[in-house]
């Protein structure tokens, strides 16, 4: 599939920009990776952050904001600062989706860079560097994976849905709907687990209350332009650049299978 012409898409150059950062901070993280890192706790002690995560922060700032210096930022390892509310374009940041894998010397982490105007991801890039996998989309474009055009997968009826989510998730999903789902063990970066719908290796996932959009943003818009959508469970999609950052349930999927999910999901509200 031939990429789309500029004059096709006002957000390429974004997309190259937040490419090309992603691809700094990967290189980067990587020379933390399996090298026992400093490592603190935030948010009470219940999740970690390491010297890598800063490291790559540090790059993305300086790089992004340089080159955009009127868009507004939210990262998960920079202070929330409301001025982005002011702010009709905003990149939106994990420095290190799967931070835990990380640290642990575990491959499924990577880096999430979206750019975001009025409330929606219009570029997003997620960057896996210890598995060498670049996932891209743009709001004109397409998604794609090291290049390559990646759509959702489309099972026959009747065939075992391959769905991502918790043991203790997947008990609480309507009966009817369960005998139909094979479930996919835990995916450390959540941003990784949707673009594996994206890329159709998996069919889709259930979200837990407490994601927050940096770990969205991205991975939102390559999973829409792969012929997904990620949505709340009353169907509604995402709006990014609110005062309240952190999401409760929530539901992805290739776009037909996505209703069926949601109303097995109704009863996962409030867990």
């Amino acid at each position: 599939m031939t990429a789309v012409h500029p004059s096709q898409d006002p957000w390429v150059e974004d997309l190259a920009l937040i490419t090309d950062a992603a691809r700094a901070a990967g290189e980067k993280a990587m020379t933390y990776f399996r090298q026992d890192p400093d490592v603190q706790w935030k948010n009470g002690g219940r999740s970690p952050v390491s010297e890598a995560d800063y490291a790559a922060n540090d790059i993305l700032k300086e790089r992004l904001l340089a080159a955009r210096p009127a868009y507004g930022w939210l990262s998960e390892e920079t202070d929330d600062d409301e001025a982005r509310l002011g702010c009709e374009t905003l990149f939106v940041v994990d420095p290190i989706d799967g931070t835990r894998a990380f640290i642990a010397g575990k491959d499924v982490w990577c880096i999430s860079v979206a750019v975001v105007h009025r409330g929606r991801p219009v570029a997003g890039v997620l960057f896996a560097p210890a598995l060498d996998e670049l996932f891209q989309a743009s709001e004109g474009g397409f998604a794609s994976k090291n290049g390559a055009a990646i759509l959702v997968r489309a099972p026959p009826a009747g065939e075992t849905l391959k769905i991502a989510l918790a043991e203790d998730t997947i008990v609480r999903l309507e009966g009817g709907y369960r005998t139909g789902v094979s479930r996919i063990s835990h995916v450390p970066s959540l941003a990784y687990r949707i673009a594996m719908i994206a890329d159709g290796r998996i069919d889709g996932t259930v979200v837990k209350t407490n994601s927050h959009d940096w770990d969205l943003a991205a991975a939102d818009l390559i999973l829409e332009k792969a012929g997904g959508i990620l949505a709340s469970l009353d169907g509604q999609l995402l709006s990014y650049n609110r005062p309240n950052v952190r999401r409760t349930v929530l539901c992805a999927a290739a776009g037909p299978l996505l209703p069926a999910l949601i109303a097995a999901a109704q009863g996962l509200e409030g867990h």
